[in-house]
C-alpha cells in the first residue's frame, strides 16, 4: 500500500502513533521483570514521533501555498507536537536512568543517595506520568491540525473527492483517529458519551481496509481500533467539508402538543 503523500495523511498517521505510544505506556508495569527496557523502547518510539512531526513541518515547507492564519496555526500545532514528544522522551529517559541506578546500587543524581525500591519506582512513575501528560492529546491535536490544513487548502485547490462514507462511518473514522475507539466483547466504545458506535460500522470499515484492530493491553481482551494508511487517506479526503451529524443516543426533544384554544365568544 502506498505511503501517505499529503501533510493531512501524515498527520493522521502520526495520530495513530501517538495512540499506540500511549497504550504502550499504559501496558508497562514498573514492578515487572524489565520495566527499564520497556521504557527505553518508548523513549525511542516517542523520539521517532518527534522526528516524524518535524518531517511534516518540512513537508509543509515544500507546499506552494500562502501561509494564511490557518496554515500558520497548523505549523504551530505540529511544532508543539514535536516539542511535547521530545519533552516526553526526556522524562522517560529520566525514568529509565532512575530504575537502572537502583538496580546497580548507584546514588541518584539529584539527591546523591541510593534510592530504595519503593522510592525508585515512585520517582520513575512520576516521570512516566509527566511523559504521558505531554502526549495524551497528541492524537486529537493531529486531527485538528489535519482539519485546519485541508479546510484551508480546499479554498485554493481542488482536492480528491471524499470517498463514499456514511455519516456513521465518518464519525467512526474521526473517533478512531483521536484514539477513542476500543472494542471489548464485540462491542465498540468511546471515551466520549455523545456518540453512539456500532460493531456493524467497525466491520464495514474493516471490510474496506480503512481500520484495523490491535491488542490494547496484554492482560485485557479489549482491542484498540486504528486507522490504516487507506483509512488515513479516506479521512483526509473527507475533512474540511460539512461535519457529520453526531450519532447520539438521545432522541429528538419532544414538545407538548399544542392545546387548541377556543375563539372568544362575541
Amino acid at each position: 500500500m502506498p505511503s501517505p503523500t499529503t501533510p493531512a495523511e501524515n498527520l493522521l498517521l502520526l495520530a495513530t502513533r501517538f495512540t499506540q505510544h500511549t497504550d504502550a505506556l499504559t501496558a508497562i508495569r514498573r514492578d515487572g521483570t524489565s520495566p527499564a527496557a520497556e521504557l527505553s523502547e518508548q523513549v525511542t518510539a516517542v523520539q521517532r514521533i518527534a522526528a516524524a512531526a518535524l518531517d511534516i513541518v518540512d513537508d509543509l515547507n515544500n507546499q506552494q501555498m500562502w501561509h494564511s492564519p490557518a496554515i500558520r496555526g497548523v505549523y504551530t500545532r505540529v511544532r508543539q507536537l514535536a516539542y511535547m514528544a521530545t519533552g516526553a522522551a526526556d522524562h522517560l529517559q529520566d525514568a529509565v536512568d532512575i530504575l537502572l541506578a537502583f538496580r546497580e546500587g548507584v546514588p541518584a543524581e539529584e539527591s546523591g543517595l541510593v534510592l530504595t525500591r519503593h522510592q525508585a519506582l515512585s520517582e520513575a512513575g512520576r516521570r512516566e506520568y509527566l511523559a504521558s501528560i505531554l502526549t495524551s492529546l497528541g492524537a486529537a491535536d493531529c486531527l485538528k491540525a489535519a482539519e485546519l490544513y485541508v479546510a484551508d487548502r480546499r479554498r485554493s485547490i481542488a482536492l480528491p473527492r471524499p470517498p463514499a462514507l456514511s455519516p456513521a462511518q465518518t464519525t467512526m473514522l474521526r473517533a478512531v483517529a483521536q484514539g477513542e475507539v476500543m472494542i471489548d466483547r464485540a462491542k465498540p466504545s468511546a471515551h466520549r458519551l455523545d456518540i453512539r458506535l456500532t460493531i456493524s460500522t467497525v466491520r464495514a470499515l474493516e471490510s474496506r481496509s480503512l481500520v484495523a484492530r490491535e491488542e490494547y493491553l496484554p492482560w485485557s481482551r479489549a482491542e484498540r481500533v486504528h486507522l490504516t494508511q487507506a483509512g488515513c487517506r479516506a479521512l483526509a479526503a473527507a475533512l474540511g467539508g460539512p461535519s457529520p451529524r453526531p450519532l447520539t443516543t438521545l432522541g429528538p426533544v419532544s414538545r407538548p402538543a399544542a392545546t387548541p384554544t377556543r375563539a372568544p365568544s362575541r
